[in-house]
């Protein structure tokens, strides 16, 4: 394993974190009574051979269902100072709320202190608000530093990269869980700002966000050989040293096996994917066009000031990568959980859409006639059933 310091918090960060949300009995609070033995025996043994492997960092949230109180007896397997153990509360309207969620994660796992403790879903204004304002959910979390029940507070966001890059701007947070990779690069600004603040930065489920790579995908292969296509984004992330940690959402021992094969190359990430990169984004323009593929974000709007919510840098962004690498199931996937998972994937797809009003919206677009169009066939190619995130299954 290799690590990297996680910005001012000065915790050795393994450059692969173990993420809490694929190996639980339920998305819901259950009883120890409902979770069945080889489930408990599944999630010990792939915290085994995460600690095994030296990813000593678990992260896991309140809003994981019963990953907290399955983690607990798995946790005091370890001694306490070998773990960087991390949990996530979302942002509540009343310190009491606040301190009852809080209160909730800490009883489950069983401890008398977390290393990291993220605002969870820091997704828009009013949600920053809460967690900022006089009397809001920062102030309790000073409290508990204070008190040595938690040591660094960040954020976790799904939002939009201006609010984003508010939330780092305001200087209260030691790290960033975010959003960041080949399919997703909206938000290296934001990276970019955190790293001037010395913030630890951590990359959300870039393997699974960043096109479901886990499945066969013939086009990524052959594009991405000869490394698999989650070893290539696993290095395209980690070639930027401002990128601390990649969550990995193992849901067996397993599922850690693929990613060790980049770190013959660590050193050189760079120079490794330099050339897959060039061969993916010459791929690319060739399918949709370079000057496409070079900006096709420039002036389009936020989902909040678009006709209906509806998300257009969503769907283009969908639809950019998901045409040009063959990524169908991501995009659908993706597609449908518009309007699906509140703030968590906030917009709407086309269906609201009004196309008489769209041209206001498309005017600083350069590709304000085309867009239509696209906007259109997303919609034929990958609209299927509504879908919603794991939590609300």
């Amino acid at each position: 394993m290799r690590y990297r310091r996680f910005g001012r918090t000065n915790l050795q960060m393994p450059v692969f974190s173990c993420g809490g949300m694929r190996y639980q009995q339920s998305w819901s609070d259950i009883p120890w009574s409902e979770v069945k033995s080889e489930v408990q025996a599944n999630l010990e043994a792939t915290i085994h051979r995460s600690v095994e492997l030296g990813i000593h960092h678990i992260e896991t949230a309140r809003g994981y269902g019963s990953s907290e109180m399955q983690l607990a007896p798995v946790l005091k397997q370890f001694p306490r100072e070998k773990l960087i153990i991390q949990t996530k509360i979302p942002p509540k309207a009343t310190q009491k709320e606040f301190q009852e969620v809080f209160e909730t994660s800490m009883r489950l796992l069983e401890l008398d202190h977390v290393d990291l403790l993220s605002l969870h879903g820091i997704n828009n204004q009013e949600l920053l608000d809460q967690t900022l304002r006089r009397g809001g959910c920062m102030e309790l979390c000073r409290q508990w530093q204070r008190e040595g029940r938690i040591r660094h507070v960040g954020f976790s966001t799904h939002a939009t990269p201006d609010i984003i890059s508010k939330t780092i701007r305001s200087d209260e947070f030691d790290y960033v869980n975010l959003h960041w990779y080949l399919v997703n690069d909206l938000n290296r600004a934001c990276i970019a700002e955190a790293a001037q603040r010395d913030m630890g930065v951590f990359i959300i489920s870039p393997n699974d966000k960043g096109g479901k790579l886990y499945l066969e995908l013939p086009r990524m292969r052959s594009l991405c050989a000869p490394l698999t296509p989650m070893q290539f984004n696993d290095l395209y992330c980690l070639a930027r040293p401002e990128v601390h940690t990649l969550s990995l959402g193992a849901a067996r021992p397993s599922d850690f096996d693929e990613h060790l094969g980049i770190f013959p190359h660590y050193d050189r990430a760079a120079e490794v994917v330099g050339p897959i990169e060039r061969r993916l984004r010459d791929h690319m323009d060739t399918v949709l066009g370079a000057d496409w593929c070079r900006r096709w974000w420039v002036g389009l709007p936020e989902y909040v000031d678009v006709p209906g919510e509806v998300n257009l840098v969503e769907i283009l962004r969908i639809w950019t990568f998901a045409k040009a690498l063959e990524l169908t199931d991501w995009a659908k996937f993706r597609y449908n959980m518009l309007g699906q998972a509140e703030h968590w994937f906030p917009g709407e797809n086309i269906a609201k859409l009004d196309f008489q009003r769209v041209a206001d919206a498309l005017r600083n677009s350069p590709f304000a006639e085309r867009i239509p169009a696209i906007l259109r066939e997303a919609h034929d190619l990958y609209f299927d059933a509504p879908v919603k995130r794991l939590s609300q299954s």
